[in-house]
């Protein structure tokens, strides 16, 4: 009696700790909010997902990344804010907007500093870069550990073809609520006029704006080229996002855990640009040759006098982001042109 009465004590014991681990597993599992604002067909959404399947992999399971896209977490500014205060653990935020938290953010919205994609991928990806200018957002309430991307900006507008920088004096475009930005168009003679996105569609019809800029994927896809007529590829802004997460939140992960959040921000921007890159090629061009779009495509010469334009804007961005991390950005640009 007393052998079956130990086991059968053995048994419940067995059977406790089997119902009072089950919950406690269970409990371990990190759900983690992803916010951005872009759609879920884009380069950028796919790419945030491509994270999380990275993360939920290499954790077994242990990390489940939710990614919300479309600004379903709220606009930019909101999500950067909710980062900042722990309520969202991370989010991909255009530089436009982390620069009105981290000045030297602006630095990646200088107007036609890049020349082309290749050489800004490629100086993006500069380790050496990167360690410099994620090192700014600590200290402002975020960690930063990669990127997301829009696209490159262009301009559509419904007044004339534009091929030099006097083509757009007086228009009236509207651009992102961006100190850059804003500088940038007036430095070109526009009158530039921050609006709410969704308003623009609207304001174009009415004749309230001109123009606007934004990459060509989202002008034909936003239908603004149905009531602007003229295109233009300027491709003067690189519209970059940053990966930013709560500093709290980043501490309680491992230094294996932080590691596989790395490794999957590189996997993240790979596809999110391979996406982005199909969509351009693959998908934009059928739809502006089907409607007849008029299209100017900036000659060398044509894009570098819109270059020599902004040599006031380097300038006074050069004094707010600060000279080392200016001259560093600039110095990687002019390597990798020719590399």
């Amino acid at each position: 009696m007393k052998r079956a009465a130990i086991f059968t004590l053995l048994f419940i014991f067995v059977l406790f700790g089997a119902v009072v681990m089950a919950p406690n597993a269970h409990a371990k599992k990190i759900v983690v909010k992803f916010g951005h604002v872009a759609p879920p067909f884009h380069g950028q959404h796919q790419g945030c997902l491509a994270f999380a399947k990275y993360v939920e992999k290499k954790t077994n399971g242990k990390i489940d990344i939710k990614v919300f896209p479309m600004g379903q977490l709220g606009g930019e500014r909101s999500m950067t804010e909710q980062v900042q205060s722990g309520t969202l653990q991370m989010a991909g935020i255009t530089t436009a907007v982390l620069s009105n938290f981290v000045p030297q953010a602006a630095l990646i919205d200088l107007p036609f500093i890049f020349p082309d994609r290749k050489t800004a991928y490629k100086t993006l990806d500069d380790k050496e870069f990167q360690k410099k200018f994620f090192s700014y957002f600590p200290k402002k309430g975020f960690i930063a550990i990669g990127w997301t991307e829009n696209e490159f900006r262009d301009m559509t507008n419904s007044k004339r073809p534009i091929h030099k920088p006097s083509d757009l004096k007086g228009l009236k475009i509207r651009v992102m609520e961006s100190p850059v930005y804003l500088d940038t168009f007036r430095q070109l003679g526009v009158q530039p006029v921050p609006m709410p996105f969704p308003e623009v569609y609207n304001a174009l019809q009415q004749g309230v704006i001109d123009g606007q800029d934004n990459p060509l994927l989202t002008s034909v896809l936003m239908k603004f080229t149905e009531v602007n007529k003229y295109v233009t590829i300027t491709h003067h802004i690189l519209t970059e996002c940053v990966i930013i997460l709560n500093p709290d939140f980043w501490n309680t992960l491992s230094a294996s855990e932080k590691k596989i959040f790395r490794e999957a921000a590189d996997i993240c921007i790979k596809t999110n640009r391979k996406v982005n890159a199909e969509l351009y090629k693959n998908k934009i061009w059928k739809v502006v040759e089907k409607k007849h779009i008029k299209v100017v495509k900036l000659t060398p010469e044509e894009r570098e006098a819109f270059k020599k334009a902004m040599t006031p804007v380097y300038a006074k961005y050069k004094k707010i982001v600060g000279p080392d991390l200016f001259n560093l950005f600039v110095k990687k640009i002019e390597y990798y042109k020719t590399h």
